[in-house]
């Protein structure tokens, strides 16, 4: 049997990919430069041609990062700078005249973990269930990717390094999707965590008009971003940690690799033990490629007028207890803390709204307080904002993921953040070790799954996650605020987080 239909032809070259009974799949794709030398710490450039076929069957390396145990990614992983690579699985079958929707995703992990080929991001299921194009792209972690240098002297450093790699790969997307079976005019990206919170950013970036037609949005920081000042004072607390003076910074372009990491975590578990609320690394407001805080450009109607599928889990921030130190305010004192912060910024609003809040939770016990004030201030509710204002001129479909096994429940995580990954990308194991269906749940689980993956692509398809009668979901609007309940029975719930919304209020509280 012939492969040569495995040989693609793109914008830079030919690349031969490789078949399993189910799915094509291209692996480590390079969409940009490698972005080392003179390109560190630099937005995107585009890379070089090809005559030759590249082998396009083993994925890539991934960008540097400090091993963490809860994620998993992959046997044999490769880190290093040279890290801006992609991943594309599409259908048997699926030719360059196919048309097929295509689903572009971005990985989470709080912006200093993770990569695109990581096992629980296979995409052979939802590929092969639901007809459709997967692309996977890596992007820049940490300081690489996030820190705001420009205030010091280390000539040639650029703003948001990492949102110029999401962009160059969607620009790769537009220009070669269609070699692979992929509609151009069919685009949707999608993503969790810190994923989410590029796409909530992306939506709000003129440089981003036209490269997506829809967007999925799962768990979204979407107000955990900084202005420049503020960014300048986390860049100069990595300096610090990497043993550099700021007059020194010049010294960045040459440190090792691994000094890089480690000053990266370094300032990661400083930043939130001495401000909680706030994280260390995200985009930044440079006024540039991000011209305005997120929230603000939604609030205006000025958020790029696609679909929007959004939503968060029912208990996001009991995964972050486990954490030391923990990126959220948890205890009833790093609450109180982060309070004071936030009425020294906002000293008309918060005040009020801090009653309000406390109220809300009123009964609870301290524990549980602090994880639903965590809960709500860094997902929920930028959630319920963002999709306010985005469906005032685009449809927004909004959800909250609330199943939890047995054991997740025992454990008293429940449905904690990320928790419906699994779920989307239909590989509900991560292995032998996984415990998650010790005490039994895989029938419901599986069930989920395949309700999840059919709304998803649904949506991927034509804008609509109903995509059947049985599968019924209202768009949201500021009168009934229909939300998808996802349990293991889903049902619709009007104004589903109405006290919770009322207590917030609408004025958006971040730190800037």
């Amino acid at each position: 049997m012939s492969h040569d239909h495995l040989v693609v032809n793109t914008t830079y070259g030919p690349v031969r990919g490789s078949a399993n009974p189910a799915v094509e799949v291209w692996k480590g794709i390079r969409f940009a430069a490698p972005p080392t030398g003179d390109l560190r710490w630099r937005r995107a450039r585009r890379p070089q041609p090809h005559d030759d076929v590249v082998d396009a069957r083993r994925f890539g390396p991934i960008s540097p990062q400090e091993r963490n145990p809860g994620i998993l990614l992959g046997k044999d992983v490769v880190m290093d700078e040279d890290c801006l690579f992609l991943n594309v699985w599409r259908p048997v079958g699926a030719d360059d005249t196919s048309s097929l929707p295509v689903m572009v995703w971005l990985h989470g992990g709080a912006y200093v973990f993770g990569s695109g080929s990581q096992p629980l991001y296979d995409a052979t299921e939802l590929v092969s269930g639901g007809d459709v194009v997967v692309v996977t792209p890596n992007y820049r972690l940490g300081a690489l990717g996030f820190a705001d240098l420009t205030a010091f002297d280390l000539p040639g450093c650029e703003t948001n390094p990492a949102l110029s790699d999401v962009l160059m790969a969607l620009e790769w997307v537009r220009d070669n999707i269609s070699g692979f079976g992929g509609d151009v005019d069919n685009i949707t990206v999608f993503g969790e965590s810190a994923g989410g919170g590029l796409i909530t950013t992306l939506l709000t970036m003129p440089s981003a008009r036209g490269l997506f037609h829809k967007a999925i949005v799962q768990s979204s920081p979407a107000t955990s971003m900084y202005d420049h000042a503020r960014a300048t004072r986390v860049a100069q607390r990595f300096l610090t940690a990497a043993g550099i003076r700021d007059t020194d910074a010049a010294l960045l372009q040459t440190l090792d690799v691994e000094h890089i990491v480690a000053a990266t975590m370094q300032a990661f578990s400083d930043v939130p033990a001495r401000n909680p609320g706030t994280i260390a690394f995200s985009p930044v407001i440079d006024g540039d490629l991000v011209p305005q805080h997120p929230l603000d450009v939604f609030r205006d109607g000025a958020s790029l007028p696609v679909p929007l599928l959004i939503g968060t889990n029912k208990d996001e921030a009991a995964l972050f207890k486990w954490m030391k130190p923990p990126l959220m305010p948890i205890t009833p004192d790093d609450i109180e803390r982060m309070f004071a912060a936030l009425m020294v910024e906002y000293p008309d609003v918060a005040l009020p709204q801090r009653a309000r809040v406390t109220s809300a939770y009123a009964g609870a016990e301290p524990e549980v307080l602090g994880l639903g004030v965590a809960r709500d201030i860094a997902f929920r509710m930028p959630t319920v904002w963002s999709a306010e204002a985005h469906s005032r001129h685009s449809p927004v479909y909004l959800y909250r993921f609330d199943w939890a096994t047995r054991m997740l429940r025992a454990l008293r995580i429940g449905a904690t953040h990320a928790t419906e990954l699994p779920y989307v990308w239909g590989n509900l194991v991560a292995g032998p070790a996984d415990i998650t269906f010790l005490f039994g749940g895989r029938k419901t689980g599986d069930a989920i799954s395949e309700r999840m993956q059919r709304r998803w692509v649904a949506f991927a398809r034509d804008g609509d996650p109903t995509g059947e009668p049985a599968l019924d979901w209202p768009a949201y609007d500021e009168t009934t605020r229909a939300t998808l309940l996802i349990d293991a029975t889903d049902r619709i719930v009007d104004d589903l987080d109405g006290d919770i919304r009322r207590a917030w209020g609408d004025d958006v509280l971040s730190f800037r």
